[in-house]
């Protein structure tokens, strides 16, 4: 997970911005001041493919409360003035790239903005570190700094669908950023967004975030929510899922003995104050399934396993980029692979992906949903209580499959 290596792997995956992460780690920082600047952004000054990926500097930081919040940085100086802002408040600064703060979100929010940095809470509604685990408004968490929130991460278990029936979040901009747990394109930015701007830069994206000067978001692009590790109730010992009303009635304590988690589609169910009918400014949401997810399914065998790493990486070589493979590229073209024999099962695959013969199990309890290719009915789907996906939101009350061209 090293910056070069990032900006080598975005490039291939088609990321022209990432987020550094853990900007106020002493280690990190002294690596990140290694890089080129330009317009409050780093880029590696050399190789032609290094040069594609550019680095904005972000952390997370935990409060008190153990809620994460995402701070987005101007520059090396604003990083250190928040790194001297937080330091006495903090005994882990200097060892973990996200810091604990002994901080309310209301203060964390005051020292990013004597920063000049953006915040917003982190994978808002995961039922752990999650603004909506220990506050039911975004008043309570930040108190008198509401105000300067500018957007709202909704981690893997959400979507546009779910956070758009809470009416205090409807005006601020939606983030589908995630953890990348990998510097290599099968993991790495597995939730993106693509922006309107004049170019890459600090306040370009700044204004691309608050939707001003017309800058502006276009695409969110995320799994599907029931993929997620906590998309429903379920215990974290034993994974088996619950309803609301049963997880109440068991006072939260499963069958076998463990804790029940409440799920983001509960959580969400509870604070819905609002229709879900999207804003105006509010872009599409295209939900993608990792390509190596799709090979492995159709191969019976693991996603980062040799021969999926293998077809993986012929297939963005003829199709340029994952999302060519999944949306773009014509089924003939893909039949016809020349570069190698591409096994029939994998076209298949991808063709069931399209067509939306995907079903998935809902995750929960921290254990991710299972996803199938094989189609089921409707009334297998409902009896398991599946959902066919890969149906896009045009946010204006239609659904159709989209292509990132679209946008």
């Amino acid at each position: 997970m090293d910056l070069h290596t990032l900006a080598k792997e975005a490039a291939r995956k088609g990321i022209q911005l990432l987020g550094t992460g853990d900007c106020l780690h002493p280690k990190w920082l002294k690596g990140i001041r290694e890089l080129e600047e330009r317009n409050g952004v780093f880029y590696f000054k050399g190789k032609e493919e290094d040069k594609n990926t550019n680095f904005v500097l972000t952390v997370e930081v935990e409060d008190a409360r153990r809620v994460h919040h995402l701070l987005i940085l101007p520059s090396i100086a604003k990083a250190e003035e928040l790194y001297e802002s937080f330091k006495k408040y903090s005994r882990d600064i200097d060892s973990d790239g996200r810091p604990s703060l002994r901080l309310s979100g209301e203060e964390i929010a005051e020292c990013a903005k004597d920063a000049e940095a953006l915040i917003g809470p982190c994978h808002a509604f995961t039922p752990w570190t999650a603004l909506y685990a220990y506050h039911n408004s975004l008043k309570v968490c930040y108190g008198d700094m509401v105000g300067y929130v500018s957007f709202v991460e909704l981690g893997l278990s959400a979507d546009s669908s779910y956070a758009d029936r809470i009416e205090e979040l409807r005006e601020l901009t939606f983030l589908t950023n995630s953890d990348a747990h990998s510097p290599y394109p099968i993991r790495l930015a597995r939730e993106f967004n693509r922006f309107h701007v004049e170019d890459v830069g600090f306040e370009e994206l700044k204004a691309a975030i608050e939707r001003k000067r017309g800058r502006k978001p276009v695409l969110n692009v995320g799994v599907p929510p029931k993929e997620g590790k906590y998309n429903e109730s379920a215990c974290i010992r034993c994974y088996k899922h619950y309803s609301l009303s049963e997880a109440v009635i068991r006072k939260w304590r499963c069958e076998c003995g463990g804790m029940i988690k409440k799920g983001v589609r509960d959580r969400v169910n509870e604070l819905a104050n609002c229709d879900g009918t999207h804003p105006e400014h509010r872009p599409p949401y295209l939900h993608l399934i990792p390509l190596a997810m799709i090979i492995g399914l159709a191969l019976h065998k693991s996603a980062s396993s040799k021969t999926v790493t293998g077809i993986w990486e012929s297939l963005l070589a003829e199709f340029g980029t994952e999302v060519n493979v999944l949306v773009d590229a014509s089924m003939d073209d893909l039949h016809a692979s020349s570069g190698f024999n591409l096994d029939a099962s994998v076209v298949e695959a991808i063709r069931a992906f399209r067509e939306g013969k995907v079903s998935v199990i809902p995750g929960g309890g921290g254990k991710y949903g299972v996803i199938e290719l094989k189609p089921k009915t409707s009334e297998e789907a409902k009896e398991k209580g599946e959902e066919i996906v890969v149906e896009e939101d045009t946010g204006r009350g239609q659904k159709r499959q989209l292509s990132l061209l679209d946008f």
